[in-house]
């Protein structure tokens, strides 16, 4: 299992980043200049249109046999995968790194770099309709969810990348740290059988959390595979269609997800490599070594002095009359001593 150099992934990271891609708030009008952009290296269609008549895009590069399917923003307001996905098509076109050359000679990969492009505008978690995409798998009421499921049918991926963000409540089990990057291998069906699809994709995991562990020690969790029947990646890994969930979260100060843009920029750089380049993929069980992510942080634990009682805070963002604000919201009150806070208040 070949580790990327972090010091090599920094250095190109820093010299590709996407600078016109900043913060939480990720729209359509962010996204389009760029595609429009793009040099002939990559093939850029529009597939279809979201509920709204927004376009949705592809983007294709690559000539090799592996063949790798990634989308990003099923939830509108989960935007990390797409800054990271753009610093991603930045070094497939300008990079001269042998890395990147050896992506493009192994596998041909599809990317969807906004699936909902309407929850984006509206930074909502829903599609136009009110639909969570990432819960539309079986009844695929949604257009958007309707041409995912024609566009895996068609490319027929080898493996899939679902990039998702995770809410800042998330912590590491077993540390005091908050789940800076979580993974999921998702389950085929409720006994969580571990599968010969789900060894190989925690097999990619595991490649991925060998790199990051470098980075950020003690930051990485593994999200729950609790079975969801209606769910995208638990339905993709069903049809055999192997499915590896990157949910991007909180690293310390860093509420405009920067940071953890780039930690999920080495994690998607390492796992498409890990692909490309591995010659077995039977090295899975240290996937279960990965701590579970907990619910144990508030944004703001507000404590008072000689008492246990302390009130959470959470902050909670949304669009407003076209301009992105943040709340202060009261979650619980009362003993919080299994509880972190990012920032503590007293």
């Amino acid at each position: 299992m070949e580790i990327l150099d972090v010091q090599e992934l920094e250095s190109i990271y820093n010299s590709k980043k996407e600078t016109t891609l900043f913060g939480k708030w990720i729209h359509y009008a962010h996204i389009s200049p760029l595609l429009s952009k793009l040099s002939d290296k990559l093939t850029i269609n529009v597939v279809g249109c979201s509920e709204n008549k927004v376009p949705i895009h592809t983007v294709q590069f690559g000539s090799g046999s592996k063949k790798i399917l990634i989308w990003t923003q099923m939830h509108g307001n989960e935007s990390t995968g797409t800054k990271a996905l753009f610093d991603f098509f930045n070094c497939i076109e300008t990079s001269t790194n042998p890395v990147f050359k050896r992506i493009l000679k192994e596998c041909t990969i599809l990317c969807i770099p906004m699936l909902n492009p309407d929850g984006s505008l509206n930074y909502t978690r829903v599609n136009a309709e009110n639909i969570d995409l990432n819960r539309d798998a079986v009844d695929k009421k949604a257009i958007e969810s309707r041409l995912l499921r024609t566009i895996l049918e068609d490319f027929k991926p080898n493996y899939c990348f679902n990039l998702h963000d995770q809410r800042t409540i998330f912590g590491v089990e077993g540390t005091k740290n908050p789940a800076t990057i979580s993974f999921l291998a998702p389950s085929e069906e409720e006994s969580r059988k571990i599968t010969a699809g789900r060894k190989l994709t925690m097999n990619v995991i595991v490649a991925m959390n060998n790199l990051l562990q470098k980075i950020i020690p003690d930051h990485i969790g593994r999200y729950t595979d609790e079975f969801y029947p209606t769910a995208t990646g638990d339905n993709f890994q069903k049809l055999g269609f192997n499915t590896i969930l990157i949910e991007a979260g909180h690293f310390p100060d860093d509420y405009e997800r920067e940071e953890t843009r780039k930690f999920n920029f080495f994690a998607l750089v390492q796992g498409v490599y890990h692909i490309a380049t591995a010659t077995d993929y039977k090295e899975y069980l240290p996937y279960f070594d990965i701590p579970n992510n907990q619910k144990n942080f508030f944004d703001i634990i507000e404590k008072t002095k000689n008492s246990t009682e302390a009130k959470g805070y959470l902050f909670v963002d949304k669009v407003v009359e076209n301009t992105f604000t943040t709340e202060t919201v009261l979650e619980k009150e009362g003993d919080l001593s299994n509880f972190f806070g990012h920032a503590i208040k007293v």
